[in-house]
């Protein structure tokens, strides 16, 4: 009987202590309300803070670097003590008077959402373990294609950005070009393998040459082609290229040079690159966008007859960090190429299930505050932000055409726009001036062998307003104020 009324009690202190555990502490509570409260003070002070952080890392790295103590502290001092000592190192990238780089603005409805991802702590790699995030996330890829004008059965994942995009893409073109030459990946490696020619222009962004690395066909291997004063790539090239391949390439195009937002000639170059068997990949982090607008669709005419595309949510559809998508035409090669099945995992099959279709096993919900940004805006709203940008840029470069020491180095077909000031040292005198001033915050670039200011207009929130506070900085700095 003793022996019983033992094991009573301890079965009795065991489900007390494990519901302490489960329930949320009065700790745990305020240290949530702190977060939440100091993310609404935050977006409410960025109409008006300066745009560039107070210190940088050698500034206040002594605040972090210490030995972990070996006693903790509550949750709700954690909060406290993390938001005093972090804020001055805050950059405004959520700002609507951030131009800087392609910087979209974390939408709030999508911050919101992202709470809830973080705090409903799912692995969204699996439908059978978090049903509702896979759900949402197939919905937000469906509705994605059909904004976009891709092909609607195309396999789709959920990655960081459009670096991973890139390298999914790729690593998926290889496969398939090399499985058309009877060589299998899976189960041979590359050691060995036939050839897979690279073609890619010479005024391609990092990301994609990044992907081509990770893929293991090596970067130096690559022919670069030539392009224009835009960055288009140079068709005449292309074709003389792709005459002298000997294998099916892989040719990586772009939607939205980083400078200049110019986009390669679709039309002509994929049925060209097809015809000689290759595959078609293109980078359109931010520029893929303007596709689905009907006044600026002309820009990409023939975007959509590629065979993958890479693009960012967190740029122009202003998802908090990070989010984008990997987009292959043929799903099947998507899933061969990213799926990697364990005995305990439900098989192939055709339901969508969201590690099947990106190098993740394991993953937040990266998609849900896409979701909630998409279903707070509709076609509609999206449509109208993209286009408002790229009218904002056609004002900026018109206002600042016309005066004297400033140049505009490219053709402003989208939200990105390249300023000169005369000579690299007044360019880059220029920038610092306003970066130091904070009340605006351009980025640097290099075009075509000049020092360039390289304003991107993509925040949700910018206003005409902003941009005018962004001439007045310019003008005041180049000394026309």
């Amino acid at each position: 009987m003793a022996d019983q009324k033992f094991l009573n009690g301890f079965k009795g202190s065991r489900e007390l202590e494990e519901n302490e555990k489960l329930s949320l502490s009065e700790d745990d509570r305020f240290a949530m309300l702190a977060a939440a409260q100091e993310a609404i003070a935050y977006r409410e002070s960025l109409k008006s803070s300066a745009v560039k952080p107070e210190l940088r890392p050698a500034d206040f790295a002594s605040n972090f670097d210490s030995v972990l103590p070996n006693k903790g502290m509550p949750a709700s001092l954690v909060i406290d003590d993390l938001i005093t000592t972090a804020s001055a190192g805050l950059h405004g990238h959520a700002s609507p008077r951030f131009f800087g780089y392609v910087c979209g603005g974390s939408m709030p409805v999508g911050a919101a959402a992202d709470f809830l991802v973080t705090s409903w702590g799912q692995n969204a790699a699996s439908s059978w373990e978090s049903p509702s995030a896979a759900v949402i996330e197939q919905t937000v890829c469906q509705w994605c294609l059909e904004l976009l004008g891709l092909p609607l059965d195309s396999g789709v994942g959920i990655v960081s950005g459009a670096t991973v995009a890139n390298a999914q893409g790729i690593i998926a073109a290889r496969d398939s070009l090399l499985h058309r030459q009877g060589w299998d990946v899976f189960e041979d490696g590359l050691f060995g393998a036939p050839d897979v020619p690279v073609v890619i222009g010479d005024a391609a962004h990092s990301a994609p040459m990044a992907g081509v690395r990770y893929a293991g066909l090596g970067l130096g291997r690559a022919t670069r082609l030539a392009t224009d004063d835009q960055g288009r790539i140079s068709l005449s090239a292309l074709r003389t290229e792709l005459e002298a391949c000997k294998n099916p390439p892989l040719v990586i195009l772009q939607a939205g040079q980083i400078n200049t937002g110019a986009f390669d000639p679709f039309a002509e170059a994929i049925p060209m690159i097809q015809d000689a068997g290759g595959w078609a990949h293109v980078d359109g982090a931010f520029g893929l966008w303007a596709h689905a607008v009907p006044s600026l669709r002309d820009r990409l005419t023939g975007v959509d007859g590629a065979d993958s595309w890479a693009v960012d949510l967190h740029k122009w559809l202003n998802a908090p960090y990070d989010a984008g998508l990997c987009i292959v035409r043929d799903r099947s090669a998507l899933v061969s190429a990213m799926s990697a099945r364990g005995a305990y995992l439900p098989g192939v099959g055709e339901t969508w299930e969201p590690s099947d279709s990106t190098l993740e096993l394991s993953r937040r919900a990266r998609g849900i505050p896409s979701y909630a940004i998409m279903r707070h805006l509709g076609a509609d709203g999206i449509r109208e932000m993209i286009s408002r940008h790229c009218d904002m840029a056609a004002y900026l470069a018109d206002h600042l055409s016309t005066v004297p020491g400033i140049e505009i180095v490219n053709d402003v077909v989208l939200n990105q726009v390249a300023i000169a000031c005369g000579t690299d040292e007044k360019t880059t005198a220029v920038l610092e001036r306003i970066q130091q001033r904070a009340q605006v915050y351009p980025s640097h670039g290099v075009w075509q062998g000049r020092q360039i200011i390289r304003v991107s207009i993509i925040n949700h929130a910018t206003s005409y307003s902003d941009i005018d506070l962004l001439i007045e900085e310019i003008l005041d700095a180049n000394g026309n104020g």
